[in-house]
């Protein structure tokens, strides 16, 4: 296998799409169709269910989309690895931050210059990375520190809390919830929701299942998107309510209210994932991240 092919297995399983995942690598849909087929011979298994309207993971792809992730970031590591030591660099230390999507990126903005104050001799990459594929790599020591989403599975790995968000929906504002302080899982029972995909975020995706199964409430996603941007664009045209965590939401979407959901497991934390035996500049930057989330947002003037 080759890298080609895991940047298509990856991008098909996030945009559940062929040419949107051919869209995104800049490839045309048969390069991406016939990299994926190659993948799928050489494991000996179908990653993806496909039919002529949906694609969808299989078992098998479930399972390998963080190894996928890992394997990857371990490939840009030994890039950036290979850059320093090619400029004569004889440490090439790297720091790869993985981070998931709909985490607090503003808090990373906030550190990372920190961190680079502190550590100039430190290359530092950050990597988008769903949380499960974060604990994959950060036990392989493929990436040094994560931001990601609490979640069952953290043997071998570190987590400290960074702040507690609520879900909140977004309503279109002619919408007749529109004018609700709160939802709760039975008032959106017989919506039509849209929300991110479990392979991108499982953890948020079954904390928010277990809100909707402790209220009794049917859960029906209808739609689900790889932005909370693209999520609001949804919600505009009339497809549905959308759901997210209030720290993704940055702004005030036009023609849209931002309402909060109240009852059990309505909340999740964000959390900084390190391994048991972190590096120095990871440290550091648990440390930065740990006391900025602990400080109140500085505000444009």
């Amino acid at each position: 296998m080759d890298r080609i092919e895991l940047e298509a297995f990856v991008a098909v399983a996030e945009e559940l799409h062929f040419g949107r995942a051919a869209a995104r690598l800049h490839r045309g849909q048969p390069t991406v169709s016939e990299a994926v087929r190659r993948l799928e011979n050489t494991l000996g298994g179908r990653l993806f269910h496909r039919t002529s309207r949906r694609v969808s993971l299989t078992g098998l792809g479930e399972a390998l989309l963080p190894d996928a992730h890992a394997a990857l970031a371990q490939l840009r590591r030994f890039q950036q690895r290979g850059r320093a030591l090619a400029a004569g660099d004889e440490t090439g230390t790297t720091l790869v931050v993985g981070h998931a999507e709909y985490t607090g990126h503003q808090l990373l903005l906030r550190c990372l210059p920190q961190l680079r104050d502190g550590f100039p001799d430190v290359t530092i990459v950050p990597e988008p990375m769903p949380t499960t594929a974060q604990l994959t790599a950060l036990r392989a020591g493929t990436i040094g520190l994560g931001v990601g989403w609490a979640t069952g599975d953290i043997t071998g790995v570190r987590a400290r809390v960074l702040s507690t968000e609520r879900f909140v929906a977004l309503v279109p504002a002619a919408h007749p919830l529109a004018g609700q302080c709160e939802l709760n899982a039975v008032e959106l029972s017989t919506t039509d929701l849209l929300t991110w995909p479990h392979q991108i975020n499982s953890g948020l995706c079954d904390r928010l299942l277990s809100a909707f199964r402790i209220g009794g409430a049917d859960l029906r996603i209808i739609r689900t998107a790889d932005s909370v941007h693209a999520i609001a664009a949804h919600v505009a045209a009339g497809t549905g309510i959308g759901i997210t965590v209030e720290s993704a939401v940055d702004h005030q979407p036009p023609g849209l209210r931002v309402i909060p959901l109240t009852g059990p497991s309505t909340t999740v934390d964000q959390v900084v994932l390190t391994p048991a035996e972190p590096s120095d500049a990871a440290t550091a930057l648990r440390d930065l991240l740990l006391r900025a989330s602990a400080q109140p947002a500085p505000t444009d003037r």
